[in-house]
């Protein structure tokens, strides 16, 4: 069984509107992103995928901010929490230097496989420290209000990395919606598709 799949198992088990199953299932396929932009022969494809995986990151980790970060500073404490932040900001920064290199270039893969250490830990320490805290401390409706706010602000979330508002719920909230816009109109005049 692959990382992807244990992450999606746990993810199964709970209602799919519940926002630690849909936290888990982008955790499972961000995995299948890094592997799939890792194993990529074709430059086109390597590019598509690496597009994709950034703005599915983008996006992951600003729902976390605007709304798992409320729960889990009530029931885990804002040092896990502030912690988790400053992760996403070198993650986030890592991406943003990664955004600079083609695929083709030599230095690509190696700080992809970087980033990928770095998602990797982060999204371990949230689902040891932060989910199950989560989990236990709301309700099931609880749980379900999120899963919708998160898709809600998924919508209107940056799919580029943006450093300087990255690890504040208050900057994804204020700044986040009008780097969306831009992220959005660079992406269809790049001809990329997005979430």
């Amino acid at each position: 069984m692959n990382h992807a799949t244990e992450d999606r198992a746990p993810a199964d088990r709970l209602p799919d509107d519940d926002v630690i199953a849909i936290l888990l299932e982008q955790h499972a396929r961000v995995r299948d992103l890094f592997g799939a932009v890792l194993g990529a022969e074709d430059e086109t494809d390597k590019r598509r995928l690496f597009h994709e995986l950034r703005a599915t990151l983008a996006v992951h980790e600003a729902g976390e901010e605007m709304v798992l970060r409320r729960a889990s500073c009530k029931y885990v404490g804002s040092d896990v929490t502030e912690a988790r932040n400053e992760e996403e900001e070198h993650i986030t920064r890592a991406l943003a230097d990664l955004e600079v290199f083609d695929v083709s270039r030599l230095e690509f893969d190696p700080a992809l496989r970087r980033l990928e250490q770095m998602v990797t830990h982060h999204n371990t320490m949230e689902e040891r420290e932060e989910f199950p805290q989560v989990l236990e401390g709301c309700s099931p409706e609880q749980r379900r209000h999120m899963g919708h706010r998160l898709r809600t602000v998924e919508k209107f979330a940056p799919t580029r990395p943006h450093p300087g508002v990255v690890g504040s719920a208050s900057s994804q909230w204020m700044i986040g919606p009008f780097a969306s816009l831009l992220d959005r109109v660079k992406d269809a005049m790049e001809g990329v598709g997005h979430r």
